[in-house]
């Protein structure tokens, strides 16, 4: 694999030499590398000239592939793998890491709270796919610019701009959506309304989805499916010529979303989530200051629930237990930006944020009808404040771009339980990163960079008690933040026909934050596993990514990732890490057609972790390697469109590394669209 990595890296470099010598023509802005993104530096810059690994996913893209879930559409993304526990989750990998170890944000709040836990999780999919404009994701970064969390990275989705017009005007949007073998029925309308002053968007969406049907010889895996209900409402004032306020609310609602495995693995005859629920409202005021060095100034409030309710009972049991956890996130950041001078700038502030733990479980006896209260998952009333401060500059230079940033962040955890005891922690920790681009001509460049990250215990790490996975968890109150330091090299490529990107980089672990069980002891026939900060391990790989326009209409693009990870302590693999992976897409569109053959396959894994081996969603001797083609075609006529997917055009039975279920069979969707 390595050696074949290596010849794989060689032939590109090759390529983007060939290519390069011969450009003689100017930088088209509108191609991918030139657009803006917002996550590196927490204001807009330019994505060529920004020395991280950064990929954006759009919402053409989105819309015109189809994509069914926001965690789905995550796999059209270079460089980041998704594992999907059920079908009603979804967890971004990056850079090896994912759950807690992975930042989730939305419009700059964070999406990542108390109780996130460690390894793959749902939190993702709670993320209304059609109420977002694009997704940005940062790959080895994001502790400094956003806090703790981010050790392989951030996943950042955005809500959709608004513009003020002239004159009054109102529009809007309304589409139906379908999967054959009844996977999905989705309804979707918008509406947005603007003056000279205003703008206002509502969107409302309903979906059905029916049990995933696999390919080949696996067929219906049930239970699986879930229902959903979502609104989202997002409006802008301009207070004054320099003075904006932002207000958005956003919820979504998931009810009996199946986890599947469980009941086909471990003896259950029901385990769903009931409800699966989030809520995010925030406020933004943005001033423009313009007054010497003071640019602008933004100050955001915000308040996010998260409500997740577990419906559980064994095969032969007659009791149904009923675990309920609710967190409510308060939240304030202000920003300012600053010019010092031409070639000089920064964003620097100050984010609090408040998370309170609500957590209950209740067992019903459905022969005697009777229902004990018993601790929830996590002690009742855990609370968990966070206070950072911040500062990131840019140096804008004729040949060079420089970047580096500080942030300072504490914490305080308080903990009652009754049945183990009473604790606070304050963990603190500084993190700093720092990064230096040559601008080796207008078409290419090549970077280094530096990123140290951290990530605090959280609620999750401190007073978990009882069931996770396939164990049985009970708390430790001695944890420390783990650590990182992400380093990297990366070239850009730039032409108005070819654009691409190649990434070497190594992450180094220390005080990982791993279950470890407890001798041979066993609880309500689980293994009894305590979490402790017991290791080291790095983390390396190569990630590349290319589109080639190569005639009028059509182009192609192209992405492999390879990923190895070590368990320095316990000189094994490092858990969950994906195989190699990658996607090729050849594109047509000519007129108001769009035709689209993609191509997505991925290794067999089989370095696997002792906790991999153990793990009962992944196969014994590994995941086996696939290949999958989907088709996609679309037309736009006037106010309407039409979109058609063919998945798995072959029928591959398949499963993505660590899931629980198995990926899509072969099917059609299908989706017809109105604007007005």
């Amino acid at each position: 694999m390595r050696v074949s990595t290596l010849r794989l890296t060689l032939a590109l470099i090759h390529l983007v030499y060939i290519q390069t010598v011969d450009a003689q023509i100017l930088v088209d802005t509108s191609q991918t590398l030139g657009e803006l993104v917002v996550t590196a530096q927490r204001s807009a810059k330019s994505r060529f000239n920004t020395p991280e690994a950064i990929a954006v996913l759009q919402v053409k893209t989105i819309r015109s592939e189809q994509q069914r879930t926001s965690p789905e559409a995550l796999s059209a993304l270079s460089g980041l793998f998704v594992q999907k526990t059920n079908h009603g989750g979804g967890s971004p990998f990056l850079r090896g890491l994912t759950g807690n170890q992975t930042l989730l944000l939305m419009d700059g709040i964070r999406l990542s709270n108390a109780t996130f836990r460690y390894g793959p999780n749902q939190y993702f999919n709670t993320i209304d796919l059609f109420s977002i404009e694009k997704i940005e994701t940062l790959r080895g970064s994001g502790s400094v610019q956003y806090g703790s969390d981010a050790l392989g990275g951030t996943v950042q989705a955005f809500s959709p701009d608004m513009e003020f017009s002239e004159k009054r005007t109102l529009g809007g949007a309304a589409f139906l959506r379908g999967a054959t073998q009844g996977m999905e029925q989705t309804a979707r309308v918008e509406l947005q309304h603007s003056t000279r002053r205003t703008a206002f968007r509502a969107g409302l969406s309903w979906r059905n989805f029916g049990d995933l049907v696999g390919g080949d010889t696996t067929g219906r895996q049930a239970p699986g499916g879930y229902r959903e209900l979502d609104f989202d409402l997002k409006g802008k004032l301009a207070l004054s010529p320099k003075s904006m306020l932002t207000l958005v609310h956003q919820n979504v609602r998931q009810n009996e979303v199946h986890v599947y495995h469980k009941i086909q693995l471990e003896n259950f005859a029901i385990n769903r989530f009931e409800p699966q629920r989030r809520t995010l409202s925030y406020a933004r005021l943005e001033q423009d200051l313009n007054r010497g060095i003071w640019k602008s100034l933004s100050v955001t409030t915000s308040i996010h629930q998260t409500e997740e309710g577990r419906e559980s009972r064994k095969n032969g049991s007659t009791v149904l237990r009923y675990e309920h956890d609710q967190v409510r996130s308060l939240g304030a950041i202000a920003q300012i930006s600053n010019v010092f001078c031409s070639r000089w700038s920064a964003n620097s502030g100050v984010e609090i944020y408040h998370d309170l733990v609500n957590s209950t479980r209740t067992d019903h006896d459905q022969n005697t009808n009777i229902s004990t209260s018993k601790r929830g998952l996590y002690p009742d009333g855990s609370r968990m404040t966070s206070i950072a401060l911040f500062s990131l500059h840019a140096w804008d230079l004729s040949k060079w771009h420089i970047t580096a940033g500080l942030r300072w962040n504490t914490f305080v955890m308080e903990v009652k339980d009754e049945a183990i005891g009473t604790a606070k922690l304050t963990p603190s920790a500084l993190v700093g990163n720092a990064a230096i681009l040559r601008k080796l001509s207008r078409h290419f460049n090549l970077f280094a960079s530096i990123n140290s990250g951290f990530r605090a215990p959280n609620i999750d790490d401190l007073g978990t008690l009882g069931i996770v996975d396939f164990r049985f968890e009970t708390p430790n109150y001695d944890l420390r933040p783990e650590r990182s330091v992400n380093l990297q090299i990366g070239y850009k490529l730039q032409t108005t026909r070819l654009q691409g990107e190649l990434y070497l980089y190594r992450n180094e672990l220390r005080n990982l934050i791993t279950r470890i069980r407890q001798d041979t002891q066993m609880v309500q026939g689980y293994a009894l596993y305590q979490k402790e900060n017991a290791e080291r391990a790095y983390i390396q790989g190569i990630e590349t990514a290319w589109t080639y326009s190569f005639a009028q209409h059509w182009s192609a693009q192209g992405a492999l990732t390879y990923t190895y990870g070590q368990n320095i302590t316990g000189n094994e693999p490092m858990r969950r890490i994906p195989p190699v992976f990658g996607r090729m897409v050849l594109e047509y569109t000519p007129g108001n057609w769009s035709f689209c053959t993609e191509f997505f396959a991925a290794g067999k894994q089989d370095r696997l972790a002792k906790g991999d081996t153990d793990d009962n969603r992944i196969p014994k001797g590994g995941t086996p390697g696939w290949r999958v083609l989907n088709l996609h075609a679309g037309f736009d006529w006037r106010i309407m469109n039409i979109r058609v997917t063919a998945l798995n055009l072959f029928n591959v039975d398949y499963r993505t590394h660590g899931s629980g279920v198995n990926g899509y069979g072969r099917s059609v969707v299908a989706t017809i669209g109105l604007r007005f």
